[in-house]
């Protein structure tokens, strides 16, 4: 690719305005748990990531869908300030913008509800319509938030001009075979490493590394994220590592995987190879989750 083209991440993928409540617990089945505050937070996984990317200094752009709706105009304003290309980001007549509730427990994890909403509208014309921001991008970045034969759609645009393929794999679910043939670069979580691999409970680096060597049956590339305990990657040639986790002080993890994963896909666009690549990703998530909510935008 040409040097004005190289550091284009495109993503393809959801955007949700997000509900944050902050409880001493999450509730179990038939509870109620009485909460101390509560934020607004413009995200989805889509979104997330493409503001990561732009953070991590790549030429980032969105395709997605919003509602006609203040949660839609909210998060179209939140693409901006992120400096992210939003110019294909649709409004969907007819359906509502697509949201998410966000219960944070004491000690900084959460739990989430989705509601897809616009998200699910997203098809082959919305690539047709980007298709100059397709032509240009080195990496597309896509997840499971949105409909998988629309991220097929856009996979083999981007694979037609040469792109590479980044496909985070979450929420877990099972992945087609159209999909997974055109996927580079899978990355995923011990819970979705869990369900892809089939493999025991993931929760420690080895652990992260077992999966990752089982998951390149399915992608050239595969990286499994293991929260406080560090990610692991493996490859089809048998090259394989592992790095630790970044000590710091938590204060949420909310957002940690988007961080991790926008900023692995901007040091993909420039050139870095993967162990560095995921080095820089992995510094990145580690900044985040250190960082409160309320100054995140200023990273």
């Amino acid at each position: 690719m040409t040097p004005s083209t190289a550091q284009q991440v495109t993503v393809f993928g959801s955007l949700h305005y997000d509900i944050m409540v902050d409880a001493p617990d999450r509730p179990r089945k038939g509870e109620t748990v009485t909460g101390h505050a509560w934020h607004p937070k413009c995200g989805g996984k889509g979104g997330n990531q493409a503001v990561s990317a732009a953070r991590a200094g790549a030429r980032s752009a969105m395709i997605g869908a919003v509602g006609d709706d203040d949660f839609g105009r909210a998060l179209l304003a939140n693409l901006d300030r992120g400096g992210v290309d939003r110019r294909f980001v649709r409004v969907a007549a007819g359906a509502g913008s697509g949201m998410s509730v966000a219960i944070f427990d004491a000690g900084g994890d959460y739990g989430a509800v989705i509601v897809s909403g616009s998200n699910l509208t997203l098809g082959d014309a919305d690539i047709t319509c980007a298709s100059e921001t397709i032509a240009q991008t080195a990496v597309l970045l896509l997840q499971n938030e949105v409909p998988e034969a629309a991220s097929i759609a856009a996979a083999r645009a981007v694979k037609a001009q040469g792109g590479r393929v980044l496909l985070n794999a979450a929420p877990a679910r099972k992945l087609s075979e159209d999909l997974i043939a055109l996927v580079d670069v899978l990355v995923v979580n011990a819970i979705e490493a869990e369900f892809l691999a089939g493999t025991a409970v993931v929760e420690t680096l080895d652990g992260a590394a077992q999966a990752a060597r089982l998951l390149v049956d399915l992608c050239p590339v595969a990286i499994v994220t293991a929260g406080g305990e560090g990610v692991a990657c493996c490859d089809r040639t048998g090259d394989a590592f592992a790095l630790p986790a970044i000590s710091v002080k938590l204060v949420s993890t909310h957002g940690a995987g988007d961080e991790f994963v926008g900023a692995l896909a901007a040091a993909l666009s420039r050139g870095e190879g993967m162990r560095a690549a995921v080095t820089v990703a992995n510094a990145a998530s580690a900044l985040l989750v250190s960082t409160p909510e309320a100054e995140r935008q200023s990273l």
